[in-house]
């Protein structure tokens, strides 16, 4: 049984800051739980931020704050909310504009090893 805190990640390995906030990741490849567990802050921002999981799938549920998802596929957006899920299933190159600092929680399927942050076209490694 693994028991851990946000609190005690803080700072740690476990806390990497990227271009639009911080992701604290409770849970990591070396869990060996199948998948990574991350709780992902940003601030309120002016700016869309890229990302394209090329070799990852992602599912993000809004705890607070609020945001728009954009599907660069189809070009529709979606206003993200608390209580609001949503699942990047088929590696969907999206945008996400936090109109308020947010807080989403992420689980990434492959699992994260770490310490990965977003490349020049929005995947990770």
């Amino acid at each position: 049984m693994i028991i851990r805190k946000i609190e005690e990640a803080r700072g740690t390995k476990r806390d990497v800051e990227f271009n639009a906030g911080r992701s604290v990741r409770l849970i990591l490849e070396e869990d060996k739980m199948g998948f990574s567990f991350h709780v992902t802050e940003m601030e309120a921002s002016v700016e869309s931020y890229h990302w394209h999981y090329k070799h990852h799938l992602e599912s993000c549920y809004c705890v607070s704050g609020k945001g728009v998802i954009t599907d660069l596929a189809s070009g529709v957006s979606t206003v993200i909310t608390p209580g609001t899920i949503y699942i990047l299933d088929n590696n969907d190159d999206h945008t996400f504009l936090p109109i308020e600092d947010t807080v989403l929680i992420s689980v990434f399927n492959p699992p994260c090893k770490g310490s990965e942050t977003h490349k020049e076209d929005g995947s990770y490694e």
